[in-house]
């Protein structure tokens, strides 16, 4: 089994609905996120998936995030329900988004995001 793993930064601001401790308060990261995914076939190139393509898929769905007021965006505020825009709710977006795009044979193995050097969440659906 092969495993490619590509990495994307991004910044943004939130802050966590009803959470008892500081990060109630509007506060900002810069979001790390890694993507990885794995296979057993190469293609005619000797390659799982090109890098750049793969870097390029995750751009699409983490440009919506950069330099965004995260609680404001669609996937975590709706009429009647928020849901927090933690770590671990923004891994299960970019993994739901990015999931419909790979082809058969790759697998969307998992989506890391980081928040700080030393904190990170992960979200895979194996």
């Amino acid at each position: 089994m092969y495993e490619l793993t590509v990495r994307r930064h991004f910044d943004a601001a939130h802050h966590l609905w009803g959470y008892p401790g500081r990060c109630t308060r509007l506060h900002g990261h810069s979001w790390l996120v890694e993507v990885a995914v794995a296979g057993e076939e190469l293609d005619e190139y000797g390659m799982l998936i090109d890098f750049h393509e793969l870097q390029e898929m995750v751009e699409s769905v983490v440009k919506d995030l950069d330099h965004q007021y995260l609680n404001d965006l669609p996937p975590f505020h709706q009429p009647g329900r928020e849901t927090n825009p933690t770590a671990e709710n923004i891994a299960r977006y970019i993994y739901r988004r990015l999931k419909p795009n790979f082809r058969p044979g790759l697998k969307l193995r998992r989506v890391i995001v980081w928040e700080s050097p030393s904190a990170r969440a992960s979200y895979s659906e194996e």
